[in-house]
């Protein structure tokens, strides 16, 4: 068995195009909306079977991938082993572009680590103006285009689609209703909400994620914000993933 390729000959092998390398991508103006993707990975049964020489040289040429695309992203690596049935890893990506998005994930999946993932879901968002999220002093709440990330060590992710009729109501209204929500998120100041935007780019309409040191709170939120007047409106707010952020190395290790 090949153990590591050339990334030239993958390439080509490949037959795709990908973005050049970018720098400093994240020093654009603060203007600039960002692109927000939750990945999240299976990995094949098979993989377990493989010698632990030959798995610590295939985590190593993935992580060599992984760190490469550190200074083009915020970069968040978590784990759902013993959490979930669909999934054991997630990529948490925000950045300004969806060319390489697409080049960091075509280069993981021609690594051998690659061969053995399967992707279980993958959410792709923008940031907007008016994300509803009350002042926490980081920031003008109605400016928020840029996510303020990985203040937690628990991750909860879902997409979340409203029903038709949440859109007859006016704009005033459905922004009452989304501040009430929002209140109620106020109460569990150790949880930081983001609510991202997925209309047009695939089949719900928001990504919400909650960021916390302690889960048994954010069950408590989803307790509350399901008694509140706008999760009637509420289509689809599911499947629901757990993950713990870990070093990838942690989170590779995990795989087994």
């Amino acid at each position: 068995m090949e153990l590591m390729h050339n990334p030239k000959d993958q390439s080509e092998a490949a037959g795709l195009r990908l973005v050049p390398e970018s720098k400093g991508a994240l020093d654009l103006p603060a203007a600039e909306k960002q692109f927000v993707n939750f990945m999240f990975f299976r990995v094949n049964p098979a993989w377990r079977k493989l010698d632990h020489e030959t798995k610590g040289i295939f985590k190593r040429e993935f992580r060599g991938v992984y760190d490469s695309f550190q200074s083009d992203f915020l970069l968040y690596s978590y784990s759902l082993v013993g959490f979930d049935s669909k999934a054991d890893l997630m990529l948490w990506r925000i950045g300004l572009s969806l060319d390489l998005i697409q080049d960091m994930t075509a280069k993981l999946f021609r690594t051998n680590l690659g061969s053995y993932l399967e992707t279980a879901e993958n959410y792709l968002a923008v940031t907007k103006k008016r994300t509803f999220i009350p002042d926490d002093g980081l920031g003008d709440p109605q400016s928020r285009q840029h996510v303020i990330a990985g203040g937690g060590k628990y991750h909860f992710v879902y997409p979340c689609a409203k029903q038709p009729e949440w859109y007859d109501k006016a704009g005033d209204e459905r922004d009452a209703l989304m501040e009430e929500n929002f209140m109620v998120g106020q109460r569990f100041p150790n949880i930081r909400i983001h609510l991202t935007h997925a209309f047009g780019s695939s089949d719900h309409e928001y990504l919400v994620s909650f960021e916390t040191d302690e889960p048994r709170d954010f069950l408590a939120l989803t307790e509350e914000l399901r008694q509140t007047p706008a999760s009637k409106f509420t289509l689809r707010g599911m499947p629901v993933y757990t993950c713990r952020k870990r070093p990838l190395v942690e989170c590779l290790d995990a795989l087994g």
